[in-house]
């Protein structure tokens, strides 16, 4: 998974799936789209005027680990 986040253009990035492949888009709402690709799986969701929706600060940087496994 990618995520990036251009400040100039207010855009937030979600990159699910790096494989090179056809991509449609699909308008969600005015501000969000998602990128479809092979057999309607969602690959990546741009998020338009991004500060609007979240606080930026709190998304970056990103920090991550390994779900503990349950029982």
């Amino acid at each position: 998974m990618n995520v990036s986040y251009n400040d100039k253009t207010d855009c937030l990035y979600l990159r699910l799936d790096d494989r090179q492949q056809k991509l449609t888009n699909q308008r969600v709402t005015e501000d969000i789209v998602l990128d479809v690709g092979a057999n309607g799986k969602i690959v990546g969701i741009e998020i338009l005027d991004a500060s609007k929706h979240l606080d930026i600060s709190q998304v970056f940087p990103i920090s991550y680990g390994k779900l503990k496994k349950t029982a």
